[in-house]
């Protein structure tokens, strides 16, 4: 198994992104959703995407916006990859990914079935928890035998929902999954980084990878 990737979500200003970017995250989210505590302007994206190294991917977090809408907020923000909750057909996102590297993420409640991820191939998987009203950043734990159930239907499979330093070893043993995504647990409050805790989470998922590495 290659190295876990790791994205870090909720990055709302150049600061945060920089310290995401020297502790070793892979991707990092910027959410476009506007009740999100969360949300940035496309100006402030920009900023924050010319501000960090171009090897870390920058990721643009969206629920139930349009096609349009995304388009045109990936542009002016600079991004190349967006993360899409909510009612996203098959046809919308196959459309995106001509453009866009698509991440559609899913939340594992009671009515989540794995194979259905498989009419989504032209992108990459991101499941999460089940929260009645929010849409990442919830702090809940994501349902990991789904999780794993869904990793031959899956690409790229992206693990989040509840995920922190101490658990994240458990969990990437449990689902295999390409990469982990954290936000919550690495914040002193909504859309500010707690950079202690991102370097423990970062250290927790390379020994984990290690790990699994190792015993493959």
């Amino acid at each position: 198994m290659t190295s876990v990737q790791i994205k870090i979500c909720g990055v709302t200003n150049i600061r945060d992104a920089r310290s995401c970017a020297a502790s070793g995250a892979d991707m990092i989210g910027l959410n476009f959703y506007p009740r999100s505590p969360r949300h940035i302007e496309p100006k402030v994206a920009r900023q924050i995407v010319e501000a960090i190294p171009r090897s870390v991917e920058t990721v643009g977090v969206f629920v139930d916006a349009t096609a349009d809408e995304i388009r045109s907020i990936a542009n002016a923000a600079g991004i190349g990859s967006v993360q899409l909750h909510g009612d996203f057909s098959p046809e919308t996102c196959r459309q995106l990914a001509r453009e866009l590297r698509v991440i559609r993420a899913f939340r594992t409640d009671p009515r989540f079935q794995p194979k259905e991820t498989a009419l989504f191939s032209e992108c990459d998987i991101l499941l999460d928890a089940h929260h009645p009203d929010l849409r990442g950043g919830t702090g809940l734990t994501c349902d990991w035998p789904a999780a794993r159930a869904t990793r031959p239907f899956a690409r790229f499979l992206i693990l989040s929902g509840g995920l922190n330093a101490q658990n994240v070893g458990e969990a990437i043993a449990a689902v295999t999954p390409h990469a982990v995504d954290i936000c919550s647990s690495v914040e002193s409050a909504p859309g500010a980084k707690d950079y202690r805790a991102i370097k423990n989470f970062v250290a927790a998922v390379r020994m984990a990878g290690r790990s699994v590495t190792a015993s493959s």
